[in-house]
């Protein structure tokens, strides 16, 4: 009998909600009883900038991260509007848990509009205070800040090879 109630619970049938479909509030609830915050529910559940763009565009830059201990790893890429140094648009792929993809996302969304030298500024520390990441999740945000200045060295990179191809 108990055990029929916690799966009816788990399964939404105490919300109202028919057929074993969990209604979102009930999930984001779920998520808020982990130690998860909104902001990476949100992220999480609705991911912004997904996708790629190819690498061997000139102004695009790529970082691609990991960290072994979790197995996420994490491409970000950018890419510059080459007159003003200005990143027009953002893009990742990562593969990992709900901090780390929501993460990537806080890091796509805050690098857009912004100058190279802004973005390289941006602490992991910003990014988990931000989403309220429990200390076991800091490794996510560290992954984030890392792939944003992988990112802005790889274009450097290609901007230099640019420059002595043209010389």
């Amino acid at each position: 009998m108990m055990l029929r109630a916690a799966g009816r619970r788990l399964l939404g049938a105490a919300s109202g909600v028919r057929g074993g479909e969990a209604a979102p509030a009930v999930a984001a609830a779920g998520a808020a009883r982990r130690g998860y915050h909104e902001r990476v529910v949100d992220h999480y559940n609705n991911p912004r900038n997904v996708g790629a763009f190819d690498k061997d565009d000139a102004d695009v830059g790529t970082g691609i991260v990991g960290a072994p201990a979790c197995g996420d790893v994490m491409k970000l890429q950018i890419r510059v509007d080459e007159g003003s140094g200005r990143i027009v648009d953002a893009r990742f792929k990562t593969f990992g848990c709900g901090s780390a993809i929501a993460s990537s996302s806080v890091a796509t969304e805050w690098v857009k509009g912004k100058q190279m030298e802004e973005v390289v500024a941006i602490k992991n520390v910003e990014i988990a205070k931000h989403l309220s990441l429990p200390p076991v999740k800091l490794h996510c945000s560290m992954l984030a800040e890392d792939a944003i200045k992988a990112a802005v060295k790889d274009y450097e990179a290609k901007k230099g090879k640019l420059a002595k191809a043209d010389e």
